[in-house]
Parts: structure tokens; C-alpha cells; sequence
């Protein structure tokens, strides 16, 4: 799990391509925001996080708790939900909207067709809609361990 990286990663690659494809331009992981979202569009006032399930905490058949160290992955998923929020909380309020794409929808037996995500994000993009997820933005119950 170490050699995962926060950037790059197959799902954000396969929508920068399909984005790219339709002449949507952006920048990548502009630092200077909170969270350093995955695509931004300047232009429209848009960012764009492609999550990962696992990482994110999201409730779906993606995620599953690892068996071992069972509570350094609860604080270490609990830290992630809750700066996840403060990163949307922050980004809203400096004027942005946001959109979430959720791993789950381009892998796994519950993916959209990418055509379909595709669709989604630019319907995002041209409309004005403050935010935006594909896929349900649920995500996990953290519980202590006993």
C-alpha cells in the first residue's frame, strides 16, 4: 500500500484522458488550494477529486477494514474522512465547486461505463451546480476497536 501514490493514479488518469479527449483543459494538483484537488478548472470555478474508496473511507464494496493494525487504519481513515471535509469546507468557502468521482464508479462490479462518468463531469462543468459526486458520497462508520 506504500507504493500507492496520492497523484496519477489509474481512475484520475482515465478521466484527465477522457476530459482531455472532449477539450476540457485543467491544471493538476494546484497546491495553492486546500487539498490540492486532482483537476482544476480555473475558468470555471472547478475542481475535481477522482477518490479512492479505500483511502477515502467510501461505503462501498471497495472498502474493506484490513484484518491487521486494525486501529492505526481506523485513525489513519477517520484523519482522511475529517480532512476531507475541511478540504470541501474551505474550498466552498473561497468560491469553488466541487465534484467528487468515486473509484467505485470506474472499477469493480458497480462501475458506470466511463462514457456515463464522462458525461457526468461535464454536465458538472458546464452547469452550476456548486457540487456534484458520482457515486454516494457515504462514507464509512469509524468505530474504535476494542
Amino acid at each position: 500500500m506504500a507504493g500507492i501514490g496520492p497523484a496519477n493514479t489509474k481512475p484520475e488518469m482515465l478521466i484527465r484522458r477522457g476530459l482531455h479527449a472532449l477539450g476540457y483543459r485543467y491544471r493538476l494538483h494546484v497546491k495553492e488550494l486546500p487539498g490540492k484537488p486532482d483537476l482544476v478548472f480555473p475558468g470555471r470555478r472547478a475542481a475535481i477529486f477522482v477518490n479512492g474508496c479505500f483511502w477515502h473511507g467510501h461505503d462501498c464494496a471497495l472498502f474493506r477494514w484490513p484484518a491487521t493494525r486494525e486501529d492505526f487504519w481506523r485513525d489513519k481513515i477517520a484523519g482522511n474522512i475529517n480532512r476531507d471535509r475541511k478540504t470541501v469546507a474551505l474550498l466552498l468557502d473561497q468560491g469553488w465547486r466541487l465534484m467528487n468521482i468515486w473509484e467505485c464508479m470506474l472499477k469493480g462490479r458497480t462501475k458506470l461505463p466511463l462514457e456515463d462518468v464522462l458525461a457526468g463531469c461535464v454536465a458538472f462543468l458546464d452547469g452550476n451546480e456548486i457540487q456534484a459526486s458520482i457515486g454516494s458520497d457515504q462514507t464509512v462508520t469509524v468505530v474504535a476497536s476494542a
